[in-house]
């Protein structure tokens, strides 16, 4: 009996042990609140219990619930974050480049507010540098001179792309200033003086490589006064006339053998003839910057002058043959208004362009091109239109739209001194200086 007891109190004994080592398996799977102060429980072989602090145990033998898990919500939130901020930089950055360039323009699309017409043509609308003096040709040669009647002079004005392949629009005056009527005569009288002037120095023994510094040396001495008898040279004396006078105390003398003595002394000169002199106007340099550019100036080569002195008008062409990819739109002469009846006076009259020249461009962050308006105050006589548009020098050659931004004219003219009045050249007369052949546009080579 009392074994029996025993046995049953055995039993009870091991299922007590039994669950006890169950229980502590279970602890070692539970997660730790404190990893840095807590024990956790081993059985070494020999069933002894130990503790062992979680900083002495090394990593790898850690259970793989001890590794700290990510959050997979967390992960996705910060990458839709990180994603919606890329996104709307890559937004605003676009939207501010775009602000900052001319779209292309739809056909057939007004352009309803001056704002709209300015930052579709801004970039297409060019100041001119135009620099320009007298030279001379003698016998054939070409020489730039340098003195003081010749100094070279700089013209600013104004000119516009009508294609891709880098041709320009602008007045005749801007690209050849010395056939305008203002100063086709002044000119002309210099240029017979300079002339002249050049025949009374200028001796045939000279060589050719030697005319500029000759002339350049001399020049105090050059006289643009003609005398018959002994031409434009140097020493001549209209009272004088070579003449001496003897008066009553002097000894007489054989007045014939003097003079004869007198002249076969003085060494004979052969001058250059006047007709083997030509003096005119030439370019010396003309170049063009683009609105926005940081003094860069692009070379150029005047294509086109027009015939018709009524009709100031001319073609400029860069001498790279190509329209810079920052012109994103061409003032196309498609779009242009040919029939100048249609402009009435009270209609809106936009103009842009460089009056003043560098003075009034030029700017710390570089050359600005600037936009004026008004109305057409007059009708169109069949060549020019009048508008109360703000303008001045250096605005020559400007392009002038209507409301919807269609050219209607090429600004050329105003009232010295008097704003208000000025004039421009009507779109469809470009088309004698640049005519359109088989569907393309080209300048003429006549």
């Amino acid at each position: 009996m009392d074994n029996e007891k025993n046995e049953s109190n055995h039993e009870k004994l091991d299922q007590n042990q039994s669950q006890k080592n169950n229980n502590s398996h279970s602890d070692d799977f539970s997660e730790p609140q404190n990893p840095d102060s807590e024990n956790i429980i081993s059985e070494n072989p020999g069933n002894e219990i130990h503790s062992k602090s979680a900083e002495e145990i090394p990593k790898e033998t850690l259970p793989v619930t001890e590794k700290k898990k990510k959050n997979p919500y967390k992960i996705a939130f910060f990458s839709l974050g990180g994603i919606i901020l890329l996104g709307g930089a890559s937004y605003f950055g676009y939207q501010y480049y775009k602000n900052q360039q001319a779209e292309p323009i739809v056909e057939n699309v007004c352009l309803d507010t001056d704002t709209k017409i300015y930052d579709a043509y801004k970039d297409a609308v060019v100041m001119v540098k135009h620099r320009y003096a007298f030279v001379a040709k003698i016998k054939g040669k070409e020489v730039q001179l340098n003195i003081p009647e010749a100094s070279e002079e700089t013209l600013f004005g104004t000119a516009f792309f009508v294609d891709k392949k880098g041709n320009m629009i602008s007045n005749s005056h801007v690209l050849q200033p010395w056939i305008s009527p203002e100063n086709i005569d002044k000119i002309n009288t210099d240029g017979a003086n300079i002339r002249r002037k050049i025949a009374s120095i200028l001796t045939a023994d000279i060589p050719e490589d030697g005319y500029e510094t000759f002339i350049a040396s001399n020049w105090g001495n050059a006289s643009s006064e003609y005398h018959e008898e002994g031409g434009y040279h140097e020493g001549d004396s209209e009272e004088g006339g070579g003449e001496e006078f003897i008066n009553s105390n002097d000894v007489a003398i054989d007045s014939a053998t003097t003079s004869d003595d007198i002249a076969a002394s003085i060494p004979h000169k052969e001058y250059v003839s006047e007709d083997e002199i030509e003096v005119y106007m030439k370019t010396v340099d003309i170049s063009v910057a683009l609105h926005n550019s940081a003094d860069v100036w692009l070379p150029c080569t005047i294509e086109k002058i027009s015939e018709d002195q009524s009709i100031d008008l001319g073609v400029l062409q860069l001498t790279t043959k190509e329209t810079p990819n920052t012109v994103v739109n061409i003032i196309s002469l498609d779009n242009a208004v040919t029939d100048d009846q249609s402009l009435r006076p009270g209609e809106k009259a936009v103009m842009i362009g460089y009056p003043l020249g560098e003075d009034l461009a030029q700017t710390i962050s570089g050359i600005k091109v600037q936009l004026y308006n008004g109305q057409i105050s007059k009708e169109s006589d069949g060549t020019k239109i009048q508008y109360s548009v703000t303008s001045t020098h250096g605005a020559s050659g400007a392009p002038v739209f209507n409301n919807c931004g269609q050219l209607i004219a090429v600004n050329f003219s105003g009232v010295e001194k008097v704003q208000g009045y000025n004039f421009g050249i009507i779109a469809k007369k470009i088309y004698s200086v640049y005519p359109v052949i088989a569907g393309e546009v080209k300048p003429s080579t006549e």
